[in-house]
């Protein structure tokens, strides 16, 4: 079992920056890709970026590129969002997952924590 807990979310203006926080726990949590998803009102939840288990490779929804980066520190057993250049657009819970591959299906997800919202004011 792994248990994920966010922090971080909040109100932040358009262009904006915020960094979320992922931290995760269990006795494999460190062999676990990790990664971010969203889930705006009235819409489905969406892949945002993900990390593999040395955080060498990175993967990104083309909505995101160039102004989100996922990151983690294996011997925090954490995993970062940090977002720049935020837009009205982004406003949605964040949620952290982790699995055994890096996935853009939420349906391939092993875990999730209970969210952190973020709202971003245009």
């Amino acid at each position: 079992q792994v248990q994920l807990v966010e922090s971080g979310g909040g109100l932040v203006q358009a262009g904006g920056s915020l960094r979320l926080s992922c931290a995760a726990s269990g006795r494999t949590a460190s062999s676990h890709t990790m990664g971010w998803f969203r889930q705006a009102p009235g819409k489905e939840r969406e892949f945002v970026s993900g990390i593999s288990v040395s955080g060498e490779v990175t993967h990104y929804a083309d909505f995101v590129k160039g102004r989100f980066t996922v990151s983690r520190d294996n011997a925090k057993n954490t995993v970062y969002l940090q977002m720049n250049s935020l837009k009205p657009e982004d406003t949605a819970v964040y949620y952290c997952s982790a699995g055994l591959r890096v996935t853009i299906n939420p349906a391939g997800v092993n875990y999730w924590g209970k969210g952190t919202l973020v709202t971003v004011s245009s």
